[in-house]
């Protein structure tokens, strides 16, 4: 454990040392910081133009286009139930209390890149921000060193409305989104999910901004029973495994024969993934298939793991769901893949992970909004309180809270 004590340590002096960079240098500073982690040259701008944007639908083809838009019809269907709106009420003797909702104004949104595409990271953080009515969304990405983003990146950006691109990531660019520089202004919010180095800068930025939540590496937790599929589940376990090499595959049963087809199945589709390094490492070191016939202390297990990702292989998966109480996004039945959630179904994958699911929820309309209670307390209704009030308030030794209702009643 040491090591990797030592290692979060020293992680965590680089980032600190990247935001100082970055406030005290502003643009220079971030070109410099770019050029030192992403190897581009400076002479490369920092916010992608439009003729890059116009060349990056020359690049894709029809079926991604098309895809594309789909996805963003879901999320964005699904999202608009999320939306809350002001409301007030009135009492019984004529005052009125209340609560406005209102979107935040502007939001930083990152997005994975340098040698990868993701348009559904793209499709995932700014689709609940625009339903919440956010109207100035920065997007933040790593470009290729030669200070390219990859073509779906943009197209997805562009399908959204969303005009402030910038070639930048790791710590850098969650510094130039929290304190702004000359090029990128600050924002709000940040979100979304990136390394390491990403992770603790937003931690380290929280309070100057808001964020959405310190993501670690992907899981997939998956319960099933002799009705299961093997084959679904090996391929399930694995798409998680594919991700990062700390990713985390679980399987949980009551059946053993289905445990030992499940784990020669992983072997099997193992040798034909074109990530079969990542993978293998993964499953090797953070791979597990329990069986345990007793199905109230799998449901107790289950929440105590509280993963980010649950499917539920079971006969009776909607009675099942019962039993959950912490899970990041829930997956009923064999034809309810993770990867339907990462990119088509709706709902967010962006999702807490490492057992926060115990209090955290996914990104949604509710991560871009802020709530203000109102109060208009009628004449009458504020004298019936006042006595109340004052009491309350000398208890707790504040003098000037009392006076506040005390010189209303003066000639009362």
């Amino acid at each position: 454990m040491q090591p990797q004590s030592t290692a979060a340590f020293e992680a965590e002096e680089t980032v600190r040392k990247i935001i100082s960079k970055l406030r005290a240098a502003g643009d220079e500073g971030l070109l410099e910081l770019r050029q030192r982690y992403d190897g581009v040259s400076n002479d490369v701008p920092i916010k992608v133009t439009a003729l890059e944007v116009d060349r990056a639908y020359k690049e894709i083809d029809d079926e991604f286009l098309q895809a594309l838009k789909q996805a963003k019809e879901n999320i964005t269907v699904y999202h608009k139930q999320q939306v809350r709106h002001s409301w007030f009420m009135d009492t019984k003797t004529g005052s009125k209390l209340g609560q406005l909702v209102r979107p935040l104004a502007r939001v930083g949104i990152y997005v994975p890149g340098g040698t990868a595409a993701y348009p559904s990271s793209v499709l995932m953080n700014a689709i609940p921000a625009k339903v919440a009515g956010v109207q100035e969304i920065a997007m933040v990405t790593p470009p290729n060193k030669e200070g390219n983003i990859p073509a779906p990146t943009l197209v997805a950006a562009a399908e959204l409305g969303i005009t402030e691109v910038y070639r930048v990531g790791g710590a850098q660019a969650i510094a130039a989104l929290a304190y702004g520089t000359k090029t990128i202004n600050k924002v709000e919010k940040i979100s979304g999910p990136g390394n390491i180095y990403v992770t603790l800068a937003k931690k380290l930025v929280y309070g100057q901004v808001d964020i959405d939540m310190l993501a670690g590496p992907s899981e997939i937790l998956i319960v099933a029973d002799k009705t299961a599929n093997p084959r679904f589940i090996a391929a399930d376990l694995l798409s998680q495994a594919e991700h990062d090499a700390l990713s985390r595959s679980i399987l949980i049963t009551d059946d053993l024969l289905l445990a030992q087809e499940v784990q020669q199945g992983v072997e099997e589709q193992l040798e034909q993934l074109s990530r079969k390094e990542i993978a293998r490492t993964a499953i090797d070191n953070n791979g597990l298939i329990l069986v345990e016939n007793d199905w109230e202390e799998i449901w107790r297990l289950v929440n105590q793991i509280a993963p980010e990702h649950l499917e539920l292989h079971l006969n009776k998966a909607w009675e099942a769901l019962n039993y959950v109480r912490n899970a990041g996004a829930v997956f009923l039945g064999p034809y309810s893949p993770e990867p339907l959630g990462d990119y088509l179904a709706g709902p967010n994958h962006i999702l807490p992970t490492g057992g926060t699911a115990k209090f955290y929820s996914p990104l949604g309309v509710d991560s871009f909004i802020k709530r203000s209670s109102v109060i208009a307390y009628s004449e009458q209704d504020f004298y019936n309180e006042a006595s109340n009030i004052v009491s309350l308030a000398e208890v707790e030794g504040l003098d000037a809270h009392a006076r506040a209702v005390k010189v209303r009643l003066e000639g009362k």
